[in-house]
């Protein structure tokens, strides 16, 4: 009996000039060996707790970015998948503003948008769809917009953020009312917005609790 290929797979989301985008890697073996594809390696029983560990050492090593925000997205298998074998991908989600993956400067890491995707191997394309409407989906209720934007970030530019994700303007009374239902962001005190054409603006972020990338796993939010 053959073993069953087990890896993980993980979709990097951030908001680009142009839309929402996702980071591709040309892969460096066989099989399709310099075809761009999703950040992805196996598992490795001796150093990964779990697919979530997993997760984040591929993307470290793969993209040199530490993300804020990770989720397990879904499990993909079957034995048509791979042309190795048999196989399980655990696929994942990160957001992450796109000033931190400039930063990192990893000159492998292509940004394409998601609404161009070039022909991906296995079943990336699929991945990647299925990561995009849970965040679209996600935005509609949840915080989850606020790990694009970057740390600190005035009201009107996380609005933007929150349309350019549903794919529709949205009334400013409204969106400020939802935000605040949320309570998820604090003022940072003491910083503001002078690039505002009328009057600095105060700029906000998220607060302690809904930082963390483990407790927001927990929370689901």
């Amino acid at each position: 009996m053959n073993d069953v290929i087990c890896t993980v797979d993980t979709v990097l989301l951030t908001l680009a000039d142009d839309g929402l985008a996702v980071a591709l890697l040309k892969r460096e073996r066989e099989p399709y060996k310099g075809v761009a594809a999703l950040p992805g390696g196996y598992i490795h029983t001796d150093k990964d707790r779990h697919g979530f560990d997993a997760a984040l050492r591929v993307l470290k090593t793969k993209t040199g970015i530490d993300v804020p925000y990770l989720e397990q997205l879904a499990a993909f298998s079957g034995a048509a998948r791979d042309p190795r074998g048999w196989s399980v991908s655990l696929a994942y989600y990160a957001l992450v503003p796109h000033a931190v993956i400039a930063a990192a400067g990893h000159p492998g890491v292509k940004l394409v948008g998601v609404d161009r995707l070039p022909t991906l191997p296995f079943d990336h394309a699929t991945i990647v769809a299925a990561a995009v409407e849970r965040l679209r989906s996600k935005s509609q209720y949840s915080s989850l917009p606020c790990f694009l934007v970057g740390e600190l970030f005035t009201l009107p530019q996380l609005q933007r953020v929150y349309e350019a994700l549903m794919g529709e303007p949205l009334n400013k009374v409204s969106f400020r009312r939802k935000m605040a239902e949320l309570d998820v962001l604090e003022a940072a005190e003491g910083h503001m917005d002078a690039s505002s054409p009328s009057r600095p603006a105060q700029l906000y972020r998220l607060r302690p609790q809904f930082r963390d990338r483990l407790g927001l796993l927990k929370r689901g939010l």
